[in-house]
């Protein structure tokens, strides 16, 4: 397990958020985007999940990030405003440390805290074991696959979606 702190995020992180995403849009399939985002959009990105009373968290250890967690907006529709989508990111360095559980639990927690109902974890490609996993021991359950949606690096890829009550979840109505 390793030492670090959860934090929010600020405009000051973007430049190391990017390129953990960066590597994720290079090398992985959990993100389905093609060409990584410079610093200029996450940090539109960021801004628009600020000021939209999303939490962005970040983790730090050694000195640096390790990783970053951030809910938005599931659908654009309004009848959607109470259910949420979560991404988690790790610098290659910190995988299997605790970090993705700390940072993914602590968005949970803010997200109830809130108001939101429901979390939805779109996982890029079926295989992604880790991102799989991390989400099953948060609580979440499998809701579906999305047989070969997506096509990147040569092949095609499978969309997992999982799903988390968050407080009440679908028990009662919501205030406001």
């Amino acid at each position: 397990m390793a030492t670090f702190t959860i934090r929010p995020a600020t405009s000051a992180d973007i430049p190391a958020i990017t390129a953990i995403y960066a590597f994720e849009v290079r090398e992985k399939t959990a993100s389905f985007e093609l060409t990584a985002p410079d610093e200029a959009e996450m940090s539109r990105r960021f801004t628009a999940l600020a000021t939209g009373g999303f939490p962005y968290l970040v983790a730090e250890a050694e000195g640096r990030l390790a990783g970053y967690a951030y809910a938005g907006p599931y659908r654009p529709r309004p009848a959607y405003r109470y259910t949420v989508e979560n991404s988690v990111y790790l610098d290659p360095t910190y995988y299997r440390r605790g970090i993705g559980s700390a940072l993914l639990t602590e968005l949970i927690a803010q997200c109830t805290a809130r108001g939101f109902r429901q979390m939805i974890a779109v996982i890029g490609d079926s295989a992604n074991a880790a991102s799989i996993g991390l989400h099953r021991r948060a609580g979440f359950a499998m809701i579906g696959t999305h047989p070969d949606v997506g096509f990147k690096f040569g092949r095609w890829l499978d969309s997992v979606q999982m799903q988390l009550a968050l407080g009440d979840g679908g028990r009662t109505t919501p205030a406001g």
